[in-house]
């Protein structure tokens, strides 16, 4: 297989508990690979030690202020040097033959890019609700998410991820989707690795977490569907720009 340089960005606010762990899964992914992996941390506001533990790992360090999380991977994508992209969040890992396989998949010519299955690390009922919610949805609408993956001049050539504090995924899924069709390639999926999906909200909150937010924010809901975001922005603040669990 031929051989690419590969960067894997992670965007990182207050990620010490976890960004040794994420770095040690990309480290053995890169191994299986055996080719040049490099890793960009992008320090979103960060005030704790996680730019000082993911240098010591060998990782490069980026600071961040933006409140918006497709900004902060769009820093590290702009600052990565691999002919390959990937995204992964802090808390979450990959498993081993991740970077080989997306790399297989680059090369064969079919593919523009794609995104990895989601696997929680435990589970519960709930927890297991809300995987299969995520199955029908990647199946349903092929958006698939999770870890990204595609050449670095594709990223660049969509605008890099959708900047929207929420849904990003979604819709960066759309761009390599219509980037790709229009080349004649296919959005796809990792077939034999996955992401490993934190569930540190859920031992933090309740494994009902998102069910619950659901039914009790429906008003802001349907209020940001009529375009008054703001409480719905106070809600995504509240559980992913000022959380630190």
């Amino acid at each position: 297989m031929k051989k690419r340089t590969v960067t894997v960005v992670i965007p990182a606010h207050n990620e010490e508990k976890y960004v040794a762990r994420c770095i040690g899964s990309i480290r053995a992914a890169a191994e299986v690979y055996g080719g040049e992996v490099g890793i960009i941390v992008v320090c979103n506001r960060c005030t704790d030690r996680t730019a000082e533990i993911a240098e010591k790992l060998g990782a490069r360090v980026l600071l961040n202020e933006d409140r918006c999380i497709a900004k902060v991977r769009n820093a590290g994508i702009s600052a990565a040097d691999g002919e390959v992209v990937m995204t992964i969040d802090c808390d979450n890992r990959m498993t081993s033959g991740t970077i080989r396989e997306a790399v297989r998949l680059l090369n064969s010519g079919r593919f523009i890019g794609g995104g990895a299955p989601m696997r929680f690390e435990r589970y519960s009922f709930p927890l297991y609700l809300n995987d299969m919610m995520c199955r029908v949805s990647f199946a349903v609408t092929g958006l698939y998410c999770g870890i990204f993956w595609a050449e670095k001049a594709t990223f660049t050539e969509v605008g890099g991820f959708a900047e929207k504090k929420a849904m990003e995924d979604a819709a960066t899924a759309k761009r390599l989707k219509a980037c790709g069709k229009a080349r004649g390639k296919e959005y796809t999926t990792l077939r034999n690795n996955f992401l490993i999906n934190s569930t540190r909200k859920y031992d933090d909150l309740g494994d009902w977490l998102y069910f619950k937010l659901m039914i009790q924010n429906a008003g802001a809901l349907a209020r940001a569907a009529l375009g008054n975001r703001g409480d719905l922005d106070k809600l995504l603040d509240r559980l992913f720009y000022d959380y630190n669990g």
